[in-house]
């Protein structure tokens, strides 16, 4: 009886053993013959290099230089770690724990390096690789970084090149192995990205139990990205720079025939080199914290009530809809008495017609004439001329603004709407946001009669000139209103008492409009000039704002110093 049952027990083991075979031979053969292969085959990543970034004229505004990563591979460290990572340290000038921490962290299979340090000398390169023979798990990667010539002037237009996320790390995915990629982050660097991108490369080799390289199974060239031309022009760039002093704030310039951005800068600036740099990471981390937000693109992204400038749309509506004409004339007296709210003006300029009102600036005149129209007729033509509303430049985080009114407040915010709401709005102040570059298609219409114009700042990608199916319409309103307007923005800077005569620079023909927009308690007020002048060689339009900046003289002055230097430079 013990006997049956001891053959039933080997009987039924055997069986489980030969089923068991079946089972990884047979039916789950195939799947632990590939794991065997991947076991036995190492990747060697090679970086794909990014397009270059060039202005109109063909001078590099971003480029990639050569650089040199520190890598170990896991399955290849059989013996020796501890020397090898004291090599490392007395190399790379690190502590060995560092090293170690790293290592741990970055760590995700046997069979891929793991990059411990990155962009590390030429010195230190040639002193480790006279002992890579004694550690095959070291390797040294030859990498490209993003190189910005100009450094701060132009920083927001172009943007910068840092590490990808998870969900954005698609670098040799082909095989099967992830690393922290890179990708572009704000500007041209972020929207144009799926074009600037390099297509990365690698080596398939197989190793022995060892880890040591048996032979090469396959390669794959990296592929670079394509060079992407912009409309900006460097020269425009430094001079917009050199004319902001130093002030926080922006300049745009953009042609006025072609819509191309010609220039954009934003003050405070930030150098996007040390993004691209793994040894200024705490510098990274200084700029998003600094309160002058020296990342934020003002020209597209700052969002402040327009002042004077707003005037302009309310002149259409008040010409438009016959509520005024050229020769209706209001009286000042150096303020507007509402209520008992006393609005002041900038001077007193005694009995005011259009023309004038809008040469002087006159708040007078234009909070009767706002009173006329009322806020929902101000905030339709403030549309029609694109204000509070995208540009679809392509850049990316683009702000919209608010252009208030009643009916709006009344359906949204269920709150009433009072006159001092509408004298507010008349001049360009209380709850209206728009964008400098808003302002500045603004006046562009103006300009150009009324026909629409959209603004854009790449002019080629891999030398092929990019095509545009935008189809501008025009603004619905009489040529003759346009005439009106524009004789009136001449007359700023023409007229003796204009607020901006300071621009009325011989072989120059310009037009504009100043503005001075109330700011916070206790801070300056905001500075804006935006105008057109037309040359010879180019017509342009341009918006210099200067935030907290004071009066629009100093706006318009930095206007002057922007033109008579482009004079100069045979630029306009």
């Amino acid at each position: 009886m013990r006997l049956k049952i001891l053959r039933i027990i080997i009987a039924t083991a055997f069986l489980i053993i030969v089923l068991d075979l079946i089972y990884v031979q047979l039916i789950r053969g195939f799947y632990y013959h590939r794991l065997s292969i991947n076991n036995r085959i190492r990747v060697i990543p090679f970086e794909g290099k990014r397009g270059r970034i060039l202005d109109r004229n063909g001078v590099v505004l971003a480029d990639n230089r050569i650089s040199f990563d520190v890598m170990v591979t896991p399955q290849e460290m059989t013996g020796g770690k501890e020397e090898l990572f004291a090599l490392l340290s007395q190399v790379l000038g690190l502590e060995p724990e560092i090293l170690w921490q790293r290592f741990n962290q970055k760590r995700s299979a046997p069979f891929a390096p793991v990059v411990i340090a990155e962009d590390i000398s030429r010195h230190q390169v040639f002193l480790l690789e006279e002992n890579r023979f004694r550690f095959p798990s070291l390797l040294i990667q030859e990498n490209y970084r993003r190189l910005y010539p100009a450094r701060e002037i132009g920083s927001h237009a172009l943007g910068y090149v840092s590490k990808a996320s998870p969900s954005q790390i698609q670098k040799l995915k082909a095989y099967g192995y992830t690393v922290e990629g890179l990708t572009g982050y704000a500007g041209v660097e972020e929207y144009y990205d799926a074009y600037l991108q390099g297509e990365s490369g690698g080596l398939q080799v197989e190793v022995n139990s060892r880890g040591q390289q048996v032979r090469l199974l396959g390669i794959r060239e990296p592929q670079s990205g394509k060079d992407v031309q912009l409309t900006i022009d460097s020269r425009i760039q430094r001079i917009a720079v050199e004319s902001l002093q130093g002030a926080t704030g922006t300049v745009i310039v953009m042609d006025m025939d072609t819509g191309e951005i010609l220039g954009m800068v934003s003050s405070p600036a930030y150098d996007p080199n040390i993004f691209s740099d793994a040894k200024e990471s705490q510098k990274t981390a200084a700029i998003f914290a600094d309160p002058s937000s020296p990342m934020l693109n003002r020209a597209i992204k700052g969002l402040y009530p327009p002042g004077s400038v707003f005037k302009l749309p309310l002149a259409f509506a008040g010409l438009s809809n016959t509520l005024i004409d050229t020769s209706t004339t209001f009286e000042c007296h150096g303020y507007f008495q509402l209520g008992q709210r006393q609005i002041r003006c900038v001077h007193t300029h005694g009995p005011q017609r259009l023309i004038e009102a809008i040469a002087h600036s006159c708040n007078v005149y234009f909070i009767n004439t706002g009173l006329k129209v009322e806020s929902d007729l101000m905030a339709k033509y403030a549309r029609q001329f694109g204000l509070g509303q995208l540009t679809h430049i392509d850049l990316p985080f683009e702000s919209g603004g608010l252009i208030p009114s009643q009916s709006q407040r009344r359906l949204s915010l269920k709150k009433s709407w009072y006159k001092g709401d509408t004298a507010n709005l008349a001049i360009g102040q209380g709850e209206i946001l728009v964008t400098p570059l808003q302002l500045l298609r603004m006046l562009a219409i103006i300009g150009r009669n009324g026909m629409e114009i959209q603004p854009f700042m790449v002019k080629a990608i891999d030398n092929q000139d990019v095509k545009r199916s935008y189809v501008p319409r025009r603004v619905a309103i009489d040529q003759k209103i346009f005439q009106i307007i524009k004789e009136g923005l001449h007359a700023a800077v023409t007229d003796e008492h204009g607020t901006a005569r300071v621009l009325n620079i011989p072989g120059l023909f310009t037009a504009g409009k100043t503005g001075t927009a109330q700011s916070a308690p206790l801070r300056n007020h905001h500075a804006w000039f935006v105008g057109y002048t037309l040359s010879d060689k180019r017509r342009i339009v341009y918006c210099v704002f200067l935030e907290y900046g004071g009066s629009s003289y100093y706006a318009t002055r930095a206007a002057y110093d922007m033109l008579v230097k482009m004079q100069k430079e045979n630029i306009i």
